[in-house]
Protein backbone atom coordinates (compact mmCIF):
# COMPACT_ATOMS: atom_id res chain seq x y z
CA UNK A 1 0.00 0.00 0.00
CA UNK A 2 2.02 3.26 -1.02
CA UNK A 3 -1.26 5.48 -1.94
CA UNK A 4 -1.25 8.88 -0.18
CA UNK A 5 -4.09 9.44 3.05
CA UNK A 6 -7.37 11.02 2.98
CA UNK A 7 -6.96 14.86 3.63
CA UNK A 8 -7.07 16.00 6.96
CA UNK A 9 -6.42 20.04 8.60
CA UNK A 10 -3.12 19.19 10.98
CA UNK A 11 -3.22 20.55 14.23
CA UNK A 12 -0.33 20.67 16.55
CA UNK A 13 -1.16 20.47 19.86
CA UNK A 14 1.36 20.97 22.74
CA UNK A 15 1.37 17.95 25.27
CA UNK A 16 -1.19 17.66 28.28
CA UNK A 17 -4.62 16.00 29.45
CA UNK A 18 -6.62 18.05 26.37
CA UNK A 19 -4.44 16.79 23.85
CA UNK A 20 -3.98 13.15 25.52
CA UNK A 21 -7.78 13.10 25.51
CA UNK A 22 -8.23 14.10 21.62
CA UNK A 23 -5.81 11.75 20.86
CA UNK A 24 -7.31 9.26 22.68
CA UNK A 25 -10.65 10.07 20.96
CA UNK A 26 -8.40 9.91 17.26
CA UNK A 27 -7.23 6.85 17.97
CA UNK A 28 -11.09 5.21 19.11
CA UNK A 29 -12.07 6.54 15.93
CA UNK A 30 -9.67 4.42 13.68
CA UNK A 31 -7.14 7.56 12.90
CA UNK A 32 -3.14 8.02 13.27
CA UNK A 33 -1.73 10.55 15.42
CA UNK A 34 1.77 11.89 16.02
CA UNK A 35 2.77 11.65 19.34
CA UNK A 36 6.43 11.25 20.85
CA UNK A 37 8.28 8.25 22.05
CA UNK A 38 11.71 8.82 23.97
CA UNK A 39 13.42 7.95 20.72
CA UNK A 40 11.54 9.22 18.37
CA UNK A 41 8.16 10.38 17.19
CA UNK A 42 5.68 8.14 16.86
CA UNK A 43 2.35 7.61 14.28
CA UNK A 44 -0.07 5.97 16.42
CA UNK A 45 -2.82 4.18 15.09
CA UNK A 46 -5.47 1.32 16.91
CA UNK A 47 -3.28 -1.90 16.22
CA UNK A 48 -6.84 -3.93 17.00
CA UNK A 49 -8.19 -2.39 13.70
CA UNK A 50 -7.07 -2.66 10.14
CA UNK A 51 -8.44 0.18 8.46
CA UNK A 52 -6.93 2.21 11.17
CA UNK A 53 -3.47 0.53 10.38
CA UNK A 54 -3.81 1.04 7.16
CA UNK A 55 -4.54 5.01 7.71
CA UNK A 56 -0.61 4.77 8.90
CA UNK A 57 0.82 2.44 5.75
CA UNK A 58 -1.67 5.40 3.46
CA UNK A 59 -0.20 8.45 5.21
CA UNK A 60 3.60 7.07 5.26
CA UNK A 61 3.67 5.57 1.91
CA UNK A 62 5.40 2.07 3.48
CA UNK A 63 5.85 -0.68 2.08
CA UNK A 64 3.46 -3.85 3.56
CA UNK A 65 5.78 -6.02 3.72
CA UNK A 66 7.39 -4.11 6.98
CA UNK A 67 5.68 -4.91 10.02
CA UNK A 68 5.36 -2.02 12.44
CA UNK A 69 6.14 -2.12 16.33
CA UNK A 70 2.75 -2.32 18.22
CA UNK A 71 3.49 -0.16 21.65
CA UNK A 72 2.02 -1.52 24.99
CA UNK A 73 1.79 0.05 28.44
CA UNK A 74 3.47 -2.74 30.21
CA UNK A 75 4.43 -6.35 29.91
CA UNK A 76 1.04 -7.82 31.06
CA UNK A 77 0.05 -6.14 27.42
CA UNK A 78 2.83 -8.25 26.30
CA UNK A 79 1.87 -11.38 27.25
CA UNK A 80 -1.70 -10.86 26.10
CA UNK A 81 -0.39 -10.69 22.82
CA UNK A 82 3.00 -13.08 22.51
CA UNK A 83 4.33 -15.68 23.70
CA UNK A 84 7.16 -14.93 26.16
CA UNK A 85 10.23 -17.11 26.82
CA UNK A 86 12.62 -16.75 29.77
CA UNK A 87 15.07 -14.81 27.81
CA UNK A 88 11.70 -12.65 26.68
CA UNK A 89 10.93 -11.74 30.46
CA UNK A 90 14.76 -11.49 31.25
CA UNK A 91 14.76 -8.40 28.68
CA UNK A 92 11.67 -7.14 29.42
CA UNK A 93 12.40 -7.22 32.87
CA UNK A 94 15.86 -5.09 32.07
CA UNK A 95 15.34 -2.66 29.32
CA UNK A 96 11.01 -2.02 30.15
CA UNK A 97 10.03 0.57 29.71
CA UNK A 98 12.65 1.50 27.54
CA UNK A 99 14.05 1.28 24.03
CA UNK A 100 14.01 -2.37 23.23
CA UNK A 101 11.44 -3.81 20.85
CA UNK A 102 11.44 -7.48 21.47
CA UNK A 103 9.57 -9.76 18.49
CA UNK A 104 8.13 -12.68 19.69
CA UNK A 105 5.39 -15.49 18.27
CA UNK A 106 2.03 -13.74 18.08
CA UNK A 107 -0.22 -15.44 20.18
CA UNK A 108 -3.14 -17.81 18.09
CA UNK A 109 -5.91 -15.27 20.02
CA UNK A 110 -4.58 -12.23 19.47
CA UNK A 111 -6.64 -9.04 18.26
CA UNK A 112 -3.77 -7.64 16.66
CA UNK A 113 -4.59 -6.84 12.60
CA UNK A 114 -2.70 -8.65 10.37
CA UNK A 115 -1.63 -5.64 8.85
CA UNK A 116 0.51 -4.63 11.76
CA UNK A 117 2.40 -7.73 11.53
CA UNK A 118 2.98 -7.72 7.85
CA UNK A 119 0.99 -11.50 7.79
CA UNK A 120 3.64 -12.24 10.04
CA UNK A 121 3.52 -15.17 13.33
CA UNK A 122 5.41 -13.13 15.30
CA UNK A 123 4.48 -9.31 16.90
CA UNK A 124 7.16 -6.83 17.19
CA UNK A 125 6.37 -5.08 20.68
CA UNK A 126 7.58 -2.27 23.01
CA UNK A 127 6.77 -1.10 26.39
CA UNK A 128 7.70 3.02 25.70
CA UNK A 129 9.47 5.04 28.62
CA UNK A 130 8.21 8.01 27.31
CA UNK A 131 4.97 10.02 29.94
CA UNK A 132 3.16 11.03 26.64
CA UNK A 133 2.82 7.41 24.61
CA UNK A 134 2.24 6.02 28.17
CA UNK A 135 -0.53 8.34 29.10
CA UNK A 136 -1.91 7.78 25.56
CA UNK A 137 -1.93 3.99 25.73
CA UNK A 138 -3.32 4.43 29.00
CA UNK A 139 -6.35 6.47 28.19
CA UNK A 140 -7.03 5.06 24.58
CA UNK A 141 -7.21 1.61 26.04
CA UNK A 142 -5.79 0.23 22.81
CA UNK A 143 -2.20 -1.52 21.72
CA UNK A 144 -0.69 0.87 19.51
CA UNK A 145 0.86 0.25 16.19
CA UNK A 146 3.23 3.39 15.80
CA UNK A 147 6.15 3.62 13.08
CA UNK A 148 8.37 6.84 13.18
CA UNK A 149 5.51 9.71 12.13
CA UNK A 150 7.48 10.16 8.81
CA UNK A 151 7.00 9.40 5.11
CA UNK A 152 8.29 5.92 4.44
CA UNK A 153 11.97 6.02 3.97
CA UNK A 154 12.75 9.62 4.84
CA UNK A 155 14.79 10.83 8.33
CA UNK A 156 13.23 10.04 11.33
CA UNK A 157 11.55 12.85 12.83
CA UNK A 158 12.63 13.84 16.37
CA UNK A 159 10.57 16.85 17.22
CA UNK A 160 7.08 18.17 15.91
CA UNK A 161 8.14 20.57 13.57
CA UNK A 162 9.88 17.39 11.53
CA UNK A 163 6.77 15.51 11.77
CA UNK A 164 4.37 18.17 10.31
CA UNK A 165 7.01 18.48 7.42
CA UNK A 166 6.08 15.20 6.09
CA UNK A 167 3.21 14.64 6.99
CA UNK A 168 1.25 18.06 7.04
CA UNK A 169 -2.09 16.95 5.75
CA UNK A 170 -2.05 13.42 5.84
CA UNK A 171 -2.62 13.31 9.65
CA UNK A 172 -5.17 14.78 11.71
CA UNK A 173 -3.15 15.87 15.23
CA UNK A 174 0.58 16.41 16.37
CA UNK A 175 0.94 16.26 19.89
CA UNK A 176 4.31 18.11 20.36
CA UNK A 177 6.48 17.35 23.86
CA UNK A 178 9.48 18.59 22.49
CA UNK A 179 12.16 17.15 21.17
CA UNK A 180 12.77 13.33 21.73
CA UNK A 181 15.48 12.35 24.12
CA UNK A 182 17.05 9.93 22.55
CA UNK A 183 16.88 10.59 19.24
CA UNK A 184 17.23 7.07 17.23
CA UNK A 185 14.89 4.51 17.29
CA UNK A 186 14.32 1.09 19.39
CA UNK A 187 16.98 -1.83 19.34
CA UNK A 188 14.54 -4.87 18.07
CA UNK A 189 16.01 -7.99 19.15
CA UNK A 190 14.28 -11.51 18.54
CA UNK A 191 15.09 -13.87 21.85
CA UNK A 192 14.23 -17.90 20.51
CA UNK A 193 15.55 -20.87 21.72
CA UNK A 194 18.02 -19.88 23.63
CA UNK A 195 19.79 -16.85 21.19
CA UNK A 196 19.14 -13.68 20.86
CA UNK A 197 19.44 -12.38 17.78
CA UNK A 198 19.93 -8.31 16.76
CA UNK A 199 17.41 -6.99 14.31
CA UNK A 200 18.33 -3.59 14.70
CA UNK A 201 20.63 -1.81 16.41
CA UNK A 202 19.78 1.04 18.67
CA UNK A 203 19.89 2.89 22.22
CA UNK A 204 20.81 -0.22 23.74
CA UNK A 205 23.53 -2.15 22.72
CA UNK A 206 24.44 -6.02 22.19
CA UNK A 207 26.68 -5.77 25.85
CA UNK A 208 23.45 -4.52 27.52
CA UNK A 209 21.65 -7.31 25.99
CA UNK A 210 24.32 -10.03 26.83
CA UNK A 211 24.38 -8.71 30.02
CA UNK A 212 20.91 -8.94 30.79
CA UNK A 213 20.25 -12.23 28.36
CA UNK A 214 22.86 -14.27 29.85
CA UNK A 215 24.51 -14.94 26.79
CA UNK A 216 26.08 -13.01 23.42
CA UNK A 217 23.80 -11.35 20.74
CA UNK A 218 23.76 -12.89 17.42
CA UNK A 219 23.51 -10.41 14.29
CA UNK A 220 22.56 -13.32 12.17
CA UNK A 221 19.07 -12.84 10.35
CA UNK A 222 16.91 -15.22 8.35
CA UNK A 223 17.47 -12.91 5.29
CA UNK A 224 13.35 -11.80 5.38
CA UNK A 225 11.56 -8.87 6.61
CA UNK A 226 11.33 -9.49 10.18
CA UNK A 227 10.80 -6.25 11.43
CA UNK A 228 10.64 -2.60 11.06
CA UNK A 229 13.77 -0.70 9.57
CA UNK A 230 15.11 -3.66 7.37
CA UNK A 231 15.21 -2.11 4.28
CA UNK A 232 18.66 -1.36 2.65
CA UNK A 233 17.76 1.81 1.75
CA UNK A 234 15.91 3.84 4.59
CA UNK A 235 16.02 7.01 6.45
CA UNK A 236 17.15 8.93 3.58
CA UNK A 237 17.40 12.45 3.08
CA UNK A 238 16.47 13.76 -0.57
CA UNK A 239 19.97 14.36 -1.43
CA UNK A 240 23.38 12.19 -1.87
CA UNK A 241 24.89 11.27 1.60
CA UNK A 242 28.94 10.65 1.60
CA UNK A 243 30.03 9.14 4.50
CA UNK A 244 33.22 8.78 6.05
CA UNK A 245 34.10 12.76 5.37
CA UNK A 246 36.74 14.57 6.90
CA UNK A 247 36.22 17.49 4.73
CA UNK A 248 33.33 19.49 2.63
CA UNK A 249 33.40 19.01 -1.15
CA UNK A 250 31.73 21.49 -3.33
CA UNK A 251 28.55 21.84 -2.35
CA UNK A 252 28.06 19.93 0.36
CA UNK A 253 26.51 20.13 4.21
CA UNK A 254 29.00 18.65 6.27
CA UNK A 255 27.45 17.38 9.41
CA UNK A 256 30.94 16.93 12.08
CA UNK A 257 31.54 15.02 14.95
CA UNK A 258 34.73 15.37 17.03
CA UNK A 259 37.41 17.06 15.52
CA UNK A 260 35.56 17.37 12.45
CA UNK A 261 33.64 20.41 12.70
CA UNK A 262 31.54 20.94 9.63
CA UNK A 263 28.59 23.25 9.26
CA UNK A 264 27.06 21.49 12.57
CA UNK A 265 28.23 18.78 14.44
CA UNK A 266 26.66 15.51 16.01
CA UNK A 267 28.86 15.95 18.79
CA UNK A 268 31.66 18.10 19.04
CA UNK A 269 33.04 16.52 22.37
CA UNK A 270 32.85 13.08 20.45
CA UNK A 271 30.07 11.69 22.61
CA UNK A 272 28.06 8.86 21.04
CA UNK A 273 24.95 9.69 23.65
CA UNK A 274 24.83 13.43 22.21
CA UNK A 275 25.26 12.15 18.54
CA UNK A 276 22.72 9.97 18.47
CA UNK A 277 20.14 12.34 20.14
CA UNK A 278 21.22 14.89 17.08
CA UNK A 279 21.53 12.64 13.90
CA UNK A 280 17.88 12.94 12.71
CA UNK A 281 17.70 16.61 13.50
CA UNK A 282 21.05 17.54 11.68
CA UNK A 283 20.40 15.10 8.66
CA UNK A 284 16.82 17.34 9.04
CA UNK A 285 19.13 20.12 8.69
CA UNK A 286 21.35 19.32 5.98
CA UNK A 287 18.46 17.78 3.54
CA UNK A 288 16.71 21.28 4.07
CA UNK A 289 19.87 23.58 3.31
CA UNK A 290 20.92 25.08 0.00
CA UNK A 291 23.98 22.57 -0.87
CA UNK A 292 23.02 19.74 -3.04
CA UNK A 293 24.46 17.19 -1.63
CA UNK A 294 25.64 15.90 2.63
CA UNK A 295 28.70 14.65 3.85
CA UNK A 296 28.80 13.13 7.39
CA UNK A 297 32.04 12.40 9.52
CA UNK A 298 33.37 9.45 10.90
CA UNK A 299 31.34 7.86 13.76
CA UNK A 300 32.98 5.34 16.18
CA UNK A 301 31.98 1.88 15.59
CA UNK A 302 31.66 1.20 18.89
CA UNK A 303 28.69 1.30 21.32
CA UNK A 304 25.45 2.96 20.74
CA UNK A 305 27.84 4.21 16.96
CA UNK A 306 26.62 0.55 15.69
CA UNK A 307 23.14 1.92 15.85
CA UNK A 308 24.49 5.22 14.16
CA UNK A 309 26.73 3.98 11.29
CA UNK A 310 23.61 1.78 10.66
CA UNK A 311 21.16 4.61 9.87
CA UNK A 312 23.57 6.20 8.21
CA UNK A 313 24.40 3.47 5.82
CA UNK A 314 20.70 3.48 5.31
CA UNK A 315 20.50 7.15 4.50
CA UNK A 316 23.48 6.36 1.77
CA UNK A 317 21.84 3.70 -0.06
Amino acid sequence: MTGSNASYQTVTRPYGKAAIDEAAALIRQGHPIAIPTETVYGLAADATNPEAVARIYAAKGRPSFNPLIVHIPDLAAAEALAMFDDTAHALAAAFWPGPLTIVAPLRPDAPIASIATAGLGTIALRCPAHEAMQALLRVSGRPLAAPSANASGRISPTRAEHVSASLDGRIPLIVDAGATAQGIESTIVAPADGVVRLLRPGPITPEQITAAAGFPVTTAASGAIEAPGQLASHYAPAKPVRLNATEARDNEWLIGFGPIAGDASLSPQGDLVEAAARLFDLLHQADGSNRTAIAIAPVPHHGLGVAINDRLARAAA
